[in-house]
């Protein structure tokens, strides 16, 4: 039998919604993310697969100094859904059919409620936590076993989720956020080099900023 190679990542999606009026919102917080990646201004972005779509050879990928697993990928393909977040999985599937990627091959980053603000959490299958984005994607892949990368944005103190995940993040709240994109940019280029699974003690749940440290 040949040598057991855990899965890579070779499809990284970010869910969020379309349109300047929801840019900084909570529920985009995967883009806001996207945006902070030291590659991300240096790819090739095309209109493709419904969203904004780019690739990146294996070998190009920056490297850290942290011990790596599997090799990258020959590519890594990025997709940023231009759908609304209710069918985001129509375009992370056309883009991995595409490509014949499997659905353990896939990252989906997005945010998640049932994390706290400033804490972050790698996790493959299970459950969806009402997440629309999420439960689209599981519906045109008919599975839910790809990964995840759940950026917490906490609940809030009332029942209205809705006009919570589509309100803009406070300043003290994107301070925060820009401490913890700056621990993911470095897990992120080690999880898309390293393989997911070797990262995955760490950052199954990692707070980054505690609540006593928060503004």
């Amino acid at each position: 039998m040949g040598e057991y190679r855990k899965p890579v990542i070779e499809l990284a999606a970010f869910l969020g919604n379309p349109g300047l009026q929801y840019k900084n919102n909570r529920h985009n917080a995967a883009w806001l993310f996207a945006e902070t990646l030291p590659f991300y201004a240096s790819l090739s972005w095309k209109d493709k697969f419904k969203g904004s779509y780019a690739s990146l050879e294996g070998s190009r990928m920056p490297r850290t100094d942290a011990p790596c697993g599997p090799e990258a990928p020959e590519k890594i393909h990025f997709l940023v859904p231009q759908t609304f977040m209710n069918l985001s999985g129509e375009a992370v599937a056309k883009a991995a059919l595409f490509f014949k990627i499997k659905t353990e091959n896939v990252l989906v980053v997005h945010d998640e409620l049932e994390l706290p603000l400033g804490t972050v959490s790698l996790k493959y299958g299970g459950g969806l936590g009402g997440h629309n984005g999420l439960r689209s994607v599981k519906a045109s892949f008919g599975s839910a076993d790809f990964w995840r990368l759940r950026i917490g944005i906490g609940r809030p103190g009332h029942r209205d989720i809705y006009s919570w995940v589509l309100s803009d993040f406070s300043p003290e709240e994107e301070e925060v956020l820009a401490n913890v994109f700056n621990a993911l940019d470095g897990f992120f280029i080690e999880l898309l080099a390293g393989g997911a699974e070797i990262l995955l003690p760490e950052w199954k749940k990692k707070t980054i900023v505690p609540a006593g440290k928060q503004p």
